[in-house]
């Protein structure tokens, strides 16, 4: 296993409801680290860990996963390392945190959470929205589908290990996100490069899914779509799910949950390894349920996939 990842210095602190802080670490990336009292719930982070995880083994782009030690020394010199919880404010945890590596350097890598239609439309890799919705109805993700966008310069820092993930070739075992909201908010209209090829989106925050803290499904039909209809314009049945819905069917089986589960820190989930298995034997019957799940959203009043158009008899 790994070495654990050591945080030595806050960067700054992030958008969203976890409260997670941007963090350098001891191997000198960075990292959106979720502490372990986040204001959320304690099971935020096995889940990030979890569903990312096998984001990844589905064959999509999410950032890598790693267990990061935030030490007492480090949260006792740093102010700026506290939980605002209602009126009051309480330090961040310390021991092992939940950590989602920034793609790059954030002094240099610029990183959008949105991109005009013109230059969404051109993403290298925008089939991944149609993969993560599998994956966000198997794993019932209660919260909008997030993902952000950066340019891969081609020989990059952030390109070679983003190109890497963005074909269904070969799913890397590289995993998983955390609450990446709060990146950097240029408008990518104005870039000097003129090169909409380049981008990639990637996946992020996971800790919705198993319904965050309730570890149960409560399946509705919009539940898990992304905000922005146009990525779903290439859609005209469910052949366009086909090679994700394949991978989950044929794939994602006990053995692989299992070993992705044991990733996960006891402390994460108090320790409750039943409640685990018990999620993980009801997630392993939800994967021939996904397909219904897609009509399900298809003949909702909103109307996600514009151009897959019903044949009535």
């Amino acid at each position: 296993m790994a070495a654990m990842k050591v945080a030595v210095e806050q960067v700054r602190r992030m958008r969203g409801g976890a409260q997670a802080h941007l963090m350098r670490c001891d191997d000198g990336a960075y990292y959106i680290v979720k502490f372990r009292n986040n204001p959320q719930h304690l099971r935020i982070l096995a889940n990030e860990m979890l569903a990312t995880r096998l984001a990844a083994r589905l064959g999509l782009c999410v950032p890598q996963v790693e267990v990061v030690e935030v030490r007492p020394e480090l949260i006792a010199y740093t102010p700026d390392l506290v939980m605002q919880l209602g009126l009051g404010r309480s330090p961040c945890a310390s021991g092992k945190q939940f950590g989602s590596q920034f793609p790059g350097n954030p002094s240099r890598t610029v990183v959008h959470d949105f991109l005009p239609d013109e230059q969404l439309v051109r993403v290298r890799n925008l089939s991944d929205f149609l993969g993560v919705l599998v994956l966000d109805k198997w794993t019932c993700n209660t919260n909008g589908r997030q993902a952000i966008f950066f340019q891969d310069a081609g020989g990059s820092e952030i390109g070679a290990a983003a190109a890497e993930a963005t074909g269904m070739a070969s799913a890397p075992a590289r995993a998983a996100t955390g609450p990446l909201t709060g990146y950097g908010t240029a408008d990518p209209a104005s870039s000097t490069t003129g090169d909409t090829t380049g981008y990639i989106t990637m996946m992020i925050d996971f800790g919705f899914c198993f319904n965050a803290g309730e570890w149960d499904f409560p399946d509705a039909p919009l539940r898990g779509l992304y905000a922005r209809q146009r990525v779903y314009e290439t859609v005209c049945g469910m052949e366009a799910f086909e090679p994700w819905l394949e991978r989950l069917e044929s794939q994602m089986t006990p053995r692989v949950l299992g070993e992705e589960a044991a990733q996960i820190p006891p402390e994460w989930y108090a320790g409750d390894w039943a409640a685990l298995e018990r999620l993980l034997e009801r997630l392993d019957r939800r994967r021939t349920r996904v397909r219904e799940l897609l009509l399900s959203a298809r003949d909702s009043g909103r109307d996600p996939f514009p151009n897959w158009k019903v044949q009535h008899a």
